[in-house]
């Protein structure tokens, strides 16, 4: 890959122009210029090089006027499926990028590629061609923490008729080995799902499935490669006892499996007649989306298992258990399927809103999301990345608001008129508290008429409070019950974006806002045909759970600066070398 394109080049330029260039910024080439009308074409001494032009002139240097684009030049029979993404942020972890690539089809292979730049660069093969396509359309100016991707095509020598991705779904294969050990982006673990299967069994059966010695649960963790913990000693003198089993998804339904079967035979031996239940322990965050809307997940999960799926009430919830029983009754084949589907909308939920709190970190810096609340610190068998620490990429530097300072934003939340006690609390000692946990200033606005069955909350203060404040009102309204058990807490909030900018948010054709609502899964709304206030402003509609508002508040923020910066006086033109970073 040691051809270049050069794209945006001027009528006026002449390959000596071009030489000038790359001498300037030191860039050696193998081979002269080749100019055609609006682009061209050289060879460099090897790849390292080219990525070096690529990264230091493409998009950044003017020639006549016009920014030069740098690529890798591919042969249109070789732009088949592989992709190469520049500019990715130097902290993003390998979650929010395996998230972000995974919308657009099967990933075969992502492999990272050494460069002496700050911000990291990947290799991606997709299975299908369409597929690469679509991710080079929607990932090309992507911003991502105020960079703006860079993608294009690399040669794909193996090119091969499009592809259907394995299981009919999207989703990634195993990578390459390059990855581990990567200084951009931080890796994970390849095999063992972060999320462990939580059962609760009755006491009388865990003798049995210890067994003799430990031999019985010993084997159990040799057969299904997984590690299983008993918790004997928690709940002294309860009738069932939480087993936690850390394994593949597939090893955790083994292990799920063959410990049903061995309380089914003591239960036998020990002439014990009432039927046992599977009973597995979900933290309440992802119940909600298990049952689904007016329960839907959780009927066809239902159906296609021939098992009945109850789970525990809310009342039942305490700071110290965030957990919920779901207890499935059925044959043990029934309950093994069961188990596999639960366990899939469980680690579904978990991926998603992991992406979503790696995206705010990187967002909002040096924001503490342990310090939330949203995730209980400590809760058994949770994740070390939801329970104990702050996620990976939480720390200062990984966004700027404004210049270095962080702006305060004013959101409009709004909030079943119901509930409005719930938050102000007893002599207004609630709303203060959550004002100064969060650090922003709180109000409730006045109804807009006796009948209102919503009142506004207004919130005004920096990222890191609005996130923090936010946070705290939609796990209120849960907590008190506001939103039935089957539901998940969805707001609608308001944000104001000066007139000129509303056409931005919007896009072209309603491009941006697609592709916001998207990425975000919060429905993102600019009413048509609004008279804009006194300040200029118009309003931008956003519905959805908690973190699909802040991530979709968080991007239009960022549309927000990009235009502000655009505003700005720009320096005159000059193609002088910029300052050396700093290390």
């Amino acid at each position: 890959m040691n051809k270049l394109y050069i794209g945006n080049v001027s009528e006026e330029a002449s390959a000596e122009d071009l030489e000038t260039i790359f001498e300037q910024w030191k860039i050696p080439h193998s081979g002269p210029f080749l100019i055609k009308t609006g682009y061209a074409f050289v060879d460099c001494p090897d790849e390292k090089v080219a990525m070096k032009a690529i990264d230091i002139l493409s998009g950044k240097v003017e020639l006549h006027g016009k920014l030069l684009e740098v690529e890798h030049s591919v042969p249109k029979r070789q732009r088949s499926c592989k992709l190469q993404i520049r500019n990715i942020p130097p902290h993003m972890q390998w979650e929010v990028l395996d998230g972000l690539l995974a919308q657009y089809g099967a990933v075969e292979n992502c492999e990272q590629v050494n460069t002496d730049t700050e911000t990291a660069v990947v290799n991606v093969r997709y299975a299908a061609k369409d597929q690469a396509r679509l991710a080079m359309e929607k990932l090309n100016g992507f911003l991502m923490e105020n960079y703006a991707l860079k993608v294009s095509y690399i040669p794909d020598e193996n090119a091969a008729p499009d592809a259907a991705p394995l299981g009919g779904r999207r989703g990634f294969a195993p990578r390459g080995s390059s990855r581990s050990g990567s200084p951009g982006l931080g890796a994970r673990p390849k095999l063992q799902s972060d999320v462990p299967l939580r059962m609760l069994v009755p006491t009388q059966f865990v003798g049995a499935i210890i067994g003799k010695e430990g031999a019985t649960i010993r084997n159990i963790t040799k057969q299904t490669h997984s590690k299983i913990d008993i918790h004997r000693k928690e709940n002294a003198g309860a009738a069932e006892k939480p087993i936690t089993v850390h394994s593949t998804p597939e090893g955790c339904s083994n292990a799920c499996r063959t410990i049903m079967e061995i309380m089914q035979k003591e239960a036998v031996d020990t002439k014990f007649t009432e039927e046992i239940p599977l009973k597995i322990l979900a933290h309440n965050n992802f119940v909600g989306r298990l049952i689904g809307k007016e329960g839907r997940n959780l009927k066809k999960i239902e159906q296609d298992t021939e098992t009945k799926i109850t789970i525990s009430p809310l009342q039942d919830l305490t700071l110290y258990n965030p957990e919920r029983t779901i207890t499935v009754k059925g044959s043990i084949d029934a309950c093994s399927r069961a188990e596999e589907e639960v366990m899939k909308k469980v680690r579904e939920s978990y991926e998603n809103d992991c992406a979503a709190m790696n995206l705010q970190s990187n967002l909002i810096p040096g924001l503490n999301l342990n310090a939330l609340g949203l995730f209980p610190g400590g809760a058994p068998g949770m994740p070390p990345s939801m329970a104990n620490a702050p996620p990976p990429g939480a720390q200062a530097g990984g966004y700027s608001f404004g210049q270095g300072q962080q702006e305060s934003e004013t959101v409009h939340l709004f909030i079943p008129a119901l509930a409005v006690g719930a938050i102000i609390g007893k002599q207004g000692q609630h709303i203060k508290q959550l004002s100064r946990f969060a650090g922003a200033s709180i109000k409730i606005a006045p109804a807009d008429g006796a009948d209102a069955k919503q009142r506004m909350v207004i919130v005004a203060g920096p990222p890191e409070a609005q996130f923090k404040a936010q946070g705290r009102i939609f796990g209120k309204l849960k907590e008190e019950n506001f939103f039935g058990p089957k539901e998940e807490v969805r707001l609608e909030a308001h944000i104001k974006v000066p007139s000129f900018a509303a056409g931005r948010v919007i896009g072209k054709g309603g491009k941006t806002v697609n592709e916001l609502q998207n990425l975000t899964s919060a429905e993102v709304v600019v009413p048509r045909e609004q008279t804009p206030d006194e300040n200029d402003q118009v309003v931008v509609k956003i519905t959805g759970h908690f973190y699909a508002s802040q991530l979709a508040q968080r991007k239009i923020q960022e549309i927000l600066c990009q235009v502000r910066r655009q505003q700005q006086p720009k320096p005159s033109p000059g193609a002088q070398p910029p300052l050396p970073r700093r290390k």
